[in-house]
């Protein structure tokens, strides 16, 4: 019959689309590897000592937009006046918390009202008042009208006085040298580097002491154990490969380091879109492309920012809607640049990829998943094609998720204990058995959001806070660490 062989011709091609989907992960997990292996040493203990004396190290503002962040702003904050790095400052950015975030804050820093004032003029929701430490630390403390992350981090990027500026989320934990390690790309490359992008490892099960991480270790929570796989696939096989062919697209709203001339000029991030972290980066490619300039954008594995990754499933999925909504909105902007040669690899390999994988990649996966069951159920389809697409879907996807945590352990090896890699190893295992099913439901979802224009907030993030089993010390202790005073 006509329509069951049509049936049966649109299982077969799901099922190349969902193996070529794949086979393109299995290659970024190989190129991940090369290049990781090929990566420049992170800069050596003697090497940092002489960066921190040179006047050649570009200034860095570190911008920590904050929403409802009390439990984790102390350890957050402290790990940021912690960084070494010859000129830096942080600028926190209260973005309208109704929490007791602003009054932790000029409790826990000693803050007072400032005078300092706006250099840049991107256009932000009021600001209500500017504080800075009666300590001598780099600290300055915005408190400003809710407007959302993007709205939060324009704000901080005008009153920043540095030739550079790193986005960080305020819940995050950033490691000492991290910030010099992300700064090799513009040492290395001053007139092409616009961005880089560290990596971000999930903190939940590490121990934290005094905003540092001491230990890492993973946690007994299933749900941020399937999140680190996730993460570990997402950086080392997939942004590795992507920065080595220079068609990174995106780097992470956690940990990013951009040229705060260029974004300026551009005008700073959009406020239409959830996803501006990667639109910004988009919009720095096909600048630079427009204009006949050269563009590095720039994935480093050596700077680690450490992040609470969710563990309820309610909260895991609004972060993950969210996500590919930005993706999605990223896209639908720039999207002439897909396919376009006048855009170079960006046009013909970064943007073809995310299409292809991110946007229709859950729409086919998840119609595969459908039109198998319901072929089995009738009897339209043979076990034979089935078992195939449970191949392409599920095995291969097992071996890369498995895949994954190895690459971690051959390259980087942050997980000491045998324990944890046999845990994380398991939750490769069990990750195609459900979750990532779920991942797909999810992000279809957010892609149908997208076309009926619905919600653009910033969102809620639930937070217990860092583990901290001793208490922290004031910010006068942090003065004997860090003297360089503020700009």
């Amino acid at each position: 019959m006509p329509w069951l062989a049509f049936y049966r011709a649109v299982e077969v091609l799901i099922i190349c689309y969902v193996a070529l989907v794949n086979a393109a992960y299995f290659i970024f997990m190989a190129i991940g590897y090369f290049a990781l292996r090929k990566e420049s040493e992170p800069f050596s203990a003697k090497e940092i000592e002489v960066l921190l004396q040179s006047p050649f190290v570009p200034s860095v503002s570190v911008l920590a937009p904050a929403h409802n962040e009390a439990a984790t702003i102390r350890d957050s904050v402290r790990s940021m006046l912690r960084l070494r790095h010859p000129r830096h400052e942080v600028i926190v950015i209260n973005d309208g918390s109704a929490d007791n975030t602003l009054a932790v804050l000029i409790e826990e820093f000693r803050l007072y009202r400032s005078s300092r004032v706006a250099l840049g003029e991107i256009p932000t929701s009021g600001v209500r008042g500017v504080y800075e430490s009666r300590d001598p630390i780099p600290l300055v403390v915005i408190d400003k009208e809710n407007g959302g992350k993007a709205d939060a981090l324009n704000c901080g990027i005008n009153y920043s006085r540095h030739d550079l500026f790193a986005a960080v989320d305020a819940d995050s934990i950033i490691e000492r040298d991290a910030l010099l390690q992300i700064s090799r790309p513009f040492l290395e490359h001053p007139d092409d580097t616009m961005a880089v992008g560290g990596i971000i490892r999930i903190v939940n099960g590490c121990t934290v002491e005094h905003g540092a991480v001491v230990a890492v270790n993973t946690p007994g929570n299933l749900c941020a154990q399937l999140q680190i796989v996730e993460y570990l696939r997402s950086f080392l096989a997939g942004r590795t490969a992507l920065s080595f062919a220079n068609t990174l697209l995106v780097i992470s709203g956690a940990f990013g380091m951009f040229r705060r001339a260029v974004v300026v000029e551009m005008g700073g991030y959009r406020l239409d879109t959830v996803g501006e972290d990667m639109e910004l980066v988009v919009r720095i490619h096909r600048r630079c492309r427009e204009r006949r300039t050269a563009c590095r954008i720039e994935f480093i594995s050596d700077s680690v920012c450490w992040t609470e990754a969710p563990e309820s499933w309610r909260v895991l999925r609004r972060q993950r809607i969210r996500w590919q909504r930005g993706c999605l909105e990223s896209i639908l902007f720039h999207k002439r640049l897909i396919g376009n040669a006048r855009f170079g690899a960006v046009g013909l390999i970064g943007m073809p990829y995310f299409v292809v994988c991110e946007v229709f990649g859950p729409f086919v996966e998840l119609a595969g998943y459908l039109a198998t069951a319901a072929g089995l159920l009738s009897g339209l389809l043979s076990i034979p094609i089935a078992l195939l697409f449970f191949a392409v879907s599920v095995l291969f996807g097992l071996v890369l998720s498995v895949s994954s945590v190895l690459l971690e352990e051959l390259t980087i090896c942050k997980y000491p204990n045998p324990r944890d890699v046999l845990r994380l190893l398991f939750a490769g295992l069990i990750e195609n058995f459900g979750f990532r099913q779920v991942m797909l439901l999810w992000r279809v979802q957010a892609i149908f959001q997208v076309l009926r224009k619905k919600d653009r907030s910033w969102g809620e993030m639930e937070r217990r806070g860092f583990q901290r089993p001793v208490s922290a010390e004031k910010s006068s202790d942090l003065a004997d660490e860090n003297t360089v005073p503020l700009a």
